[in-house]
């Protein structure tokens, strides 16, 4: 059962536009993110990751951040820096791959 506030979140019509695309017409690097988030909430995962791939790397690098914050890793540093590296290499990727398409 969804929240209302949750609910009215989701609705397309409230998200934010994108300054880049309006004013350059161009998509930005972020272009997608909030409708690959409303997506996986509703449970759709294949067309949220379609929508914006880097999402789940993103997932992982916060969701990993906050577990470190109460069980301390021996490797905290290293696996921060790489899950941080996947996440910038999966944004930048999908923005070439959004350009040239």
């Amino acid at each position: 059962m969804y929240h209302p506030i949750l609910i009215l979140m989701l609705q397309e019509r409230l998200m934010l536009p994108c300054i880049s695309k309006q004013v350059l017409g161009i998509d930005c690097p972020g272009c997608g993110l909030q409708r690959s988030i409303a997506l996986l909430l509703h449970g759709d995962l294949v067309a949220s990751f379609q929508m914006y791939p880097a999402l789940f790397p993103m997932i992982a690098l916060f969701g990993f951040l906050a577990l470190n914050r109460f069980v301390v890793f021996k490797k905290a540093n290293a696996i921060t820096i790489g899950l941080a590296g996947l996440t910038v290499f999966s944004i930048l990727a999908n923005y070439a791959l959004k350009l040239f398409n």
